[in-house]
C-alpha cells in the first residue's frame, strides 16, 4: 500500500462531539496544524501519543498520534496500522455514521509518517460494559457492532467505546481492522443471534467495490478492498447478529 496522504478538509477547531457538518474545520487543522508532542499514552501495544494541533491563528486541539515508526511488528498484520486508523473514519463517514473521532494522516509528525485522531473528552469511568447498563445507548451500541462486523475489528476492548460529554458514543483505536481473512475479535457479543435493524443496514445496500475503492483505495490494498465489500454483501443477506465462531474471539483486555 502507498505511503499516501490521509484525509484533508478546510477551518477552525471544534471539540469532537460537534456535528458531522463541522468536520471539515477539524480536518483541515488536524491535516495542515503544527503538531506537537505532549506525552506518550501509556499501556499502549504500540507508541501512542498525545499531541497538540495548533493552527496559525492560533486555535488549537488535544489529538492522538501514532506514528508508522512505533508500531509493533504483528505475525498477522502488515506494518502500516495507521492506514487502518484513517480507513476506519472514512468508512464511518461513507455509511454516514458519525462514530469515528475525525482521522488524518501526517506525513510530517513529530515522529514521521502516522495518523492523527481528535482526541474525544471522554469519561473516564464508562466504557463498553457500563455504557450496556440501563439501555439509553442501545442503538449507538448496535451501531458499533454492525461496524466491527463490516470493518472485522479484531480488536474491540470495552475501553475502545468512548462517551462524550454532550453524551454520545466514539468508537476509536481502529488500527486492527480490514483484514481480508475473518478475524472479528470484539466484546460485543450481547446482541448474538438478534436480528439487526434495517436502518442499520440499509448503509450497506449501495456499498460498491468501485465505491471502496475511491474511498479506502490508498490505504488498503485490492484483497481487503474486496473483503469488505463481500462482508457488507453477507450481512445484508443475513441480518443478524453473529455469535462467536472462534475459541478467541474475545480481545485482551477486556478493557
Amino acid at each position: 500500500m502507498p505511503e499516501g496522504d490521509g484525509v484533508t478538509g478546510a477551518g477552525a477547531a471544534v471539540p469532537a462531539q460537534w456535528p458531522p457538518e463541522g468536520a471539515g474545520a477539524v480536518l483541515e487543522l488536524l491535516s495542515n496544524g503544527e503538531v506537537e508532542l505532549k506525552g506518550r499514552i501509556p499501556w499502549s501495544s504500540n507508541a501512542t501519543f498525545l499531541v497538540s494541533v495548533r493552527a496559525i491563528d492560533g486555535q488549537e486541539v488535544l489529538a492522538i498520534y501514532k506514528p508508522a515508526r512505533g508500531e509493533r511488528a504483528l505475525w498477522d498484520f502488515p506494518r502500516g496500522l495507521w492506514r487502518r486508523e484513517v480507513a476506519a473514519y472514512r468508512l464511518a463517514c461513507h455509511l454516514g455514521w458519525d462514530m469515528v473521532p475525525p482521522t488524518v494522516a501526517r506525513v510530517d509528525g513529530p515522529l514521521g509518517l502516522g495518523s492523527l485522531q481528535l482526541c474525544v473528552d471522554a469519561s473516564p469511568d464508562d466504557h463498553y460494559f457500563t455504557l450496556l447498563d440501563g439501555g439509553e445507548h442501545d442503538l449507538e451500541l448496535r451501531r458499533v457492532a454492525v461496524f466491527d462486523l463490516l470493518a472485522n475489528n479484531a480488536d474491540r476492548k470495552a475501553g475502545h467505546c468512548l462517551l462524550d460529554r454532550a453524551g454520545r458514543i466514539w468508537a476509536i483505536d481502529n488500527g486492527l481492522c480490514f483484514h481480508a481473512e475473518p478475524k472479528l475479535r470484539t466484546v460485543i457479543w450481547d446482541f448474538a443471534g438478534e436480528q439487526i435493524n434495517e436502518d442499520l443496514l440499509e448503509p450497506l445496500g449501495p456499498l460498491s467495490l468501485g465505491e471502496v475503492q475511491r474511498a479506502l483505495g490508498e490505504l488498503l490494498d485490492a484483497e481487503e478492498a474486496e473483503a469488505l465489500v463481500t462482508r457488507a454483501s453477507a450481512l445484508r443477506r443475513k441480518p443478524k447478529f453473529p455469535a462467536p465462531r472462534t475459541e478467541y474471539y474475545y480481545p485482551w483486555p477486556l478493557i
